[in-house]
């Protein structure tokens, strides 16, 4: 049996697509049931509830042997410390009396960085506390996923333009969730690795917003230009979401290191388990998102 968490989210749900074509064996937690896809009602055993608590925990893992695990790390959470370490406690409390055998988190970039980081500490503190368990685990420390410009087609389609705290021709690695969620579909249908251990998931390039901002372009048939914004002004629009102060220093911490270079300091000797190119991902996720 394979547990998989936040089915509904932009990763989880692709994991459990990955898996279910293979794999009937499927179980998920899901604190809305009737947010999963008609389609997959029926094929997968659904426990309710937040994979927080250690009552739907505890129900949840019962016979399983490897779990996809991903806090949703809320923004309206105290601080980043609550929404992955805290989060993550009764999950790594119950996987010492439990059957689970592996265990594939989603996590960050940043191991060593000597400075504050905020999500990516906090991440990092979470594999630290699943991996002294004594499970397998495999952390799948991602960097910045390029799907997230998704979340700004509004003002590329009515205004040309996207903003980000960070400097127009910074060159950083990006990632595409639907590769994440490749490698971590692997590693659940095939655990015949042991120990504990990060994978560093990078995409097969560093890109900067500016050059994003040209392949966008291209590929939209529209003019489409990137703007950076004041950090402060990015921490006031975050607030103004509704994060807690908390949240909003932690995204500030992250996205400082970032871009003081972060995702760079290390990283693999190959990065072809991440094929995805800015470009592919822009014509076959992010060019019919816009046409539609």
């Amino acid at each position: 049996m394979i547990l998989i968490t936040t089915p509904s989210g932009d990763i989880g749900s692709r994991v459990l697509q990955n898996v279910l074509k293979h794999r009937n064996d499927v179980r998920v937690i899901a604190r809305t049931p009737s947010s999963l896809p008609e389609s997959l009602r029926g094929r997968v055993e659904v426990v309710e509830g937040s994979h927080s608590d250690p009552d739907v925990i505890g129900r949840a893992i019962s016979g399983v042997e490897s779990v996809f695990w991903l806090p949703p790390g809320n923004p309206d959470s105290p601080s980043a410390k609550a929404a992955y370490v805290e989060f993550s406690r009764a999950f790594c409390a119950a996987l010492a009396g439990s059957g689970v055998t592996h265990v594939v988190g989603i996590s960050a970039l940043g191991r060593g960085w000597p400075k504050p980081a905020g999500l990516v500490t906090a991440s990092l503190q979470m594999d630290d506390m699943i991996g002294s368990t004594g499970v397998n685990y495999r952390a799948l420390t991602c960097a910045s996923l390029m799907d997230n410009i998704q979340r700004q087609a509004g003002p590329i389609l009515s205004d040309g333009v996207f903003y980000q705290p960070t400097p127009a021709r910074l060159k950083m690695p990006h990632v595409a969730k639907a590769d994440v969620a490749a490698v971590a579909s692997g590693l659940l249908l095939a655990p015949d690795w042991q120990g504990v251990q990060e994978v560093a998931l990078m995409g097969p390039e560093d890109i900067s917003f500016e050059e994003m901002a040209e392949v966008m372009s291209g590929v939209l048939g529209r003019p489409v230009r990137y703007q950076e914004m004041p950090m402060d002004q990015f921490a006031a629009m975050m607030a103004s979401m509704g994060a807690s102060d908390g949240m909003v220093q932690a995204y500030v911490d992250m996205l400082t290191a970032k871009n003081e270079g972060m995702d760079t300091a290390t990283g693999p000797s190959a990065r072809t388990a991440t094929p995805t190119t800015f470009r592919q991902w822009c014509e076959i996720e992010f060019g019919p998102l816009v046409a539609a």
